[in-house]
């Protein structure tokens, strides 16, 4: 069972379009995590068939991961597809990616906007902000990417009961890479698109995320 995990706050203009999209391209376990919104995104997720799991309260991307990864288990799944809210990721890339993970055994399959040449990625961040977070996240977990803080992945059951995430802000996207290298996880990146409709996270959500993961260290 493939279960795409998909982690919401305040998307009530695109969750509904989004849930939609999986839904038509055949993928028929969504799971929305409604991240303690204040807008109608939860009800909408609903309507458009997806199950949803409400937190009370904003707690952040990643814990949103966190319950729907536990709830996907819960239910069964054997692959697990993180895909945001925002309809930057493409639903034909998850077929590519599933496929990958079955031919390659592997244990996951990360996302990268720098493989192919689908992804518009504004200047800034193309040229300074993702070249010097690929650098840090090198330092971080030890390994290479060619992206970084994409939040296109697939796990494999085995790899999601390991990978528990306990960054509840966006460092939890480190925190998982780094966790695939301690535990000698097999991985492979793939190209997907991301279609920006917003600038997204720049150098403020970076340093937010570099304090967090400090932080973690500080008091682990």
């Amino acid at each position: 069972m493939i279960v795409v995990v998909v982690p919401a706050y305040n998307e009530e203009k695109k969750i509904g379009r989004v849930v939609r999209g999986l839904f038509e391209h055949g993928y028929e376990k969504v799971v929305v995590v409604d991240d303690g919104s204040s807008d109608e995104t939860g009800k909408l997720a609903a309507e458009a068939g997806a199950l949803v799991v409400c937190h009370a309260l904003n707690r952040g991307q990643g814990a949103a991961l966190r319950t729907g990864n536990q709830f996907a288990l819960r239910i069964g799944a054997e692959i697990i597809v993180h895909f945001d809210a925002d309809g930057q990721f493409n639903p034909s890339d998850i077929a590519g990616a599933v496929r990958l993970m079955r031919e390659k055994s592997l244990d996951a399959v990360l996302g990268s906007r720098f493989l192919d040449e689908r992804s518009r990625i504004p200047w800034l961040k193309k040229y300074l902000i993702l070249p010097f977070a690929r650098i840090v996240n090198r330092l971080i977990t030890g390994i290479w990417l060619t992206d970084a803080h994409n939040g296109f992945r697939v796990l494999s059951r085995a790899a999601a009961e390991k990978l528990v995430i306990h960054q509840d802000g966006m460092a939890h996207n480190s925190e998982i890479v780094s966790k695939i290298g301690k535990n000698k996880m097999k991985f492979q990146e793939i190209p997907v698109e991301v279609v920006y409709h917003e600038y997204g996270q720049g150098i403020r959500g970076g340093l937010k995320v570099l304090t967090d993961i400090f932080i973690s260290k500080l008091f682990k």
